[in-house]
């Protein structure tokens, strides 16, 4: 297992390259799944997420060609309607399989999803909607075992909680059905718009990407598609949240200012200088005060909840005190015991974080618990004094492509190790 080892204290000086966004690759692939003809997406980043979803669709009988960050994915014809535990207890995306192969053949069986420890997530609403749309199902020995009788039906739906899984997941089964469907209290991510538009190119019929209120009109079939994977903006904001804890000026080539708004505005106001231009972002921390912040997670274009462990990282060593309230999912302050052992001063009170910034932080052995707490201990490790090891980085490798190596072509000094 690999571990990382860090030598704190160094500023962040050069350019990053920012890659194909994980959170908008893995539901245009599962897409994929909805055409006899081939989809090919460009900018895909080779994480392990990947890697696994890959292993699924190949499974279920695509055939999948990765050369040079271009992905070819042809499913001619579904020979496996099951999606194993083994498969998709390591990523919760894979669950969205389901739809496609639903859609297209009518019968799936797909284990009940796994993925970061952060939070319940329930599926409840996942099987709402199928049951709305005449899809009988059953759960049995941990599997989702679905069967339409005849074409899916087209509904009206409001989700109960706005989310992102979700919305992916009608958008893929409504493209198909029979009749217009209409979801409200849809979610707004740049993710979802990014899905719509790969469909909407494929040959289906949706209004209203980017509002609360999506309407889509069922297709018989979509067709081939060439389409290139979107910038990570989790990235770049993990990036930018970085060279603000440690000092110095990065550029961050290949991404996009509008997805990330918000976080440059609060990261101006702890104390660094944003410019940007068409495709990229300079961010410069010139002085070592670091403003405090305090910060509500929420759908978007609301905080991320996926940089609420990075911009927390940023707050231990801030002149001050801040406040950050997760309102996302009920388990993500799993990285809290962590910084406090390279002590940070850091009080949990339900979903609310307190954070008493303090001088320095110390290096430490600390263990990522999940994708984006991984991100946070790096952070931390990069301002600390000292060295500090970060053991169980397997949880890195699914979310954030090279970033270790990154980080070193702007002078950080990050080593990995294999135990």
């Amino acid at each position: 297992m690999d571990s990382l080892i860090i030598n704190g204290g160094k500023k962040l000086i050069g350019d990053i390259p920012i890659s194909g966004s994980k959170n908008a690759c893995l539901p245009m692939m599962i897409a994929s799944l909805m055409t006899d003809e081939k989809v090919t997406l460009k900018n895909v980043p080779l994480l392990s997420d990947v890697k696994t979803l890959i292993s699924i669709l190949e499974s279920i009988g695509t055939n999948a060609v990765y050369i040079n960050k271009n992905l070819s994915l042809h499913t001619k014809e579904i020979i496996n309607h099951r999606a194993s535990y083994d498969l998709v207890k390591k990523m919760r995306a894979s669950f969205w399989v389901l739809a496609p192969l639903l859609a297209k053949s009518g019968y799936a069986e797909v284990s009940l999803p796994g993925g970061c420890a952060i939070g319940t997530r329930p599926i409840n609403l996942y099987l709402k909607i199928l049951k709305e749309m005449n899809i009988n199902y059953t759960i049995n020995n941990g599997y989702v075992v679905a069967k339409r009788e005849g074409p899916i039906k087209g509904i009206n739906f409001k989700l109960e909680k706005k989310s992102v899984g979700c919305t992916h997941f009608f958008l893929m089964l409504a493209s198909l059905a029979n009749g217009t469907s209409k979801l409200s209290n849809a979610s707004c991510e740049p993710e979802v718009i990014h899905l719509g538009s790969l469909l909407i190119k494929m040959g289906a019929k949706i209004k209203g990407l980017g509002s609360k209120k999506i309407i889509i009109e069922g297709v018989e079939k979509l067709n081939s598609i060439t389409e290139i994977i979107p910038s990570d903006r989790i990235e770049t904001g993990t990036f930018a949240i970085a060279v603000s804890a440690t000092g110095g000026k990065i550029k961050l080539e290949n991404t996009n200012y509008e997805e990330n708004k918000l976080l440059f505005n609060i990261l101006e106001k702890t104390g660094s200088i944003i410019n940007k231009s068409k495709n990229s972002i300079s961010i410069e921390k010139t002085h070592n005060r670091i403003n405090p912040a305090n910060i509500k997670t929420s759908a978007y274009p609301g905080f991320p909840t996926d940089l609420q462990a990075q911009i927390m990282a940023l707050m231990t060593i801030s002149n001050g005190k801040s406040e950050i309230k997760e309102n996302i999912f009920e388990n993500r302050f799993m990285h809290v015991q962590e910084l406090v052992r390279m002590g940070a001063n850091i009080k949990l009170d339900k979903d609310r974080a307190i954070i008493k910034g303090v001088k320095q932080l110390n290096g430490a052995d600390v263990m990522a618990t999940d994708l984006r707490a991984s991100a946070s201990l790096i952070i931390a490790g990069l301002v600390a004094k000292g060295i500090t090891k970060i053991s169980r980085i397997y949880h890195l490798d699914r979310g954030f492509y090279n970033l270790d190596n990154k980080l070193n072509n702007c002078g950080a000094s990050i080593k990995r190790i294999s135990e």
